[in-house]
């Protein structure tokens, strides 16, 4: 019998984020909410400039996490392409298209909790 590898929920948003810096995201923003809420670890925040590339990033991030034996627990707002939310339980993930995203300002919602930074490439 193997034993599944867990994955922290620190490196789960490192995957995340570079998966969506592939597809050339923008204003990445990952935020450390744990002091903050008890449903989640971090927040991915980005913006796509165009309702296909956030599918895209969306797309790849589902890729990239299931070679990691990930999936998300739910997915909303992938037809509009203007919001996308990907629930990977300890990390949330928001991917906007850049209007909508200033629209939101979740970003300023959640200025009390530090910004966090990824080892990315």
């Amino acid at each position: 019998m193997t034993k599944k590898k867990l994955i922290t929920s620190r490196a789960l948003a490192t995957i995340i984020a570079q998966a969506a810096l592939d597809i050339k995201a923008f204003d990445l923003n990952v935020i450390d909410v744990r002091k903050h809420i008890d449903f989640a670890d971090f927040f991915v925040i980005l913006s796509g400039r165009s309702d296909r590339q956030v599918q895209a990033i969306c797309n790849n991030i589902l890729d990239k996490c299931g070679k990691k034996a990930v999936s998300p627990l739910g997915v909303e707002g992938y037809n509009s392409g203007h919001w996308i939310l990907m629930d990977f339980g300890d990390v949330i993930v928001h991917i906007f298209y850049e209007e909508t995203r200033d629209f939101y300002a979740l970003d300023k919602l959640w200025g009390g909790a530090p910004s966090i930074q990824l080892k990315v490439h």
